[in-house]
């Protein structure tokens, strides 16, 4: 099962800061794509490429302007949506039976304003909580629990920079990145 994000609404000037931390909480949880919808951002695009180029993985990063026909077209491509909201069912009742099904999973993070259609289409409308609360908590809340906490295991081999892990200070190693 392949996971990809998409993420909604996306505003250039408002939203680079939260949308580039969805994007790399979705890589380091074990997402393998992120969509972008909304303002077409070919900087953090770039930004999540450079990411992604130095820490390592198979990570990917697209824009689609119609959210709306991408969700139609992975639903046609026999793909599920998981839509996060504060209104869904509780994650940790429901997450069990989204993981059962062996289909790739889109996994719909909002923006300003969420369209009914989003809520209509979802194949589960899952709640982190049902109080307000940050698309990115919310997201990496999910797919920890969506990958029962195996992510923490992902070896981005691949990588130019690794971090060992270390109770006091900062020990990153520096590689060269074999082509």
């Amino acid at each position: 099962m392949k996971v990809n994000v998409l993420r909604l609404d996306h505003r250039r000037v408002r939203d680079a800061r939260i949308t580039t931390h969805v994007c790399l909480t979705a890589r380091a949880f074990g997402a393998s794509k992120v969509i972008l919808s909304g303002d077409e951002d070919k900087k953090i695009m770039e930004n999540i490429r450079d990411v992604v180029k130095r820490w390592g993985g198979d990570f990917e990063i697209d824009y689609v302007k119609k959210w709306d026909k991408f969700i139609d077209d992975w639903k046609n491509n026999n793909g599920e949506v998981v839509h996060l909201t504060m209104y869904g069912e509780p994650v940790q009742e429901v997450t069990s039976k989204i993981r059962k099904s062996s289909r790739d999973k889109l996994v719909v993070v909002g923006g300003s304003r969420v369209p009914s259609k989003v809520y209509q289409e979802a194949d589960w409308n899952v709640s982190v909580t049902n109080q307000p609360h940050s698309e990115v908590a919310a997201l990496s809340i999910f797919l920890h629990t969506l990958f029962d906490g195996e992510e923490y295991d992902i070896d981005f081999n691949d990588s130019e920079l690794k971090v060992i892990p270390t109770a006091h200070g900062k020990h990153v190693i520096t590689r060269k990145k074999t082509i």
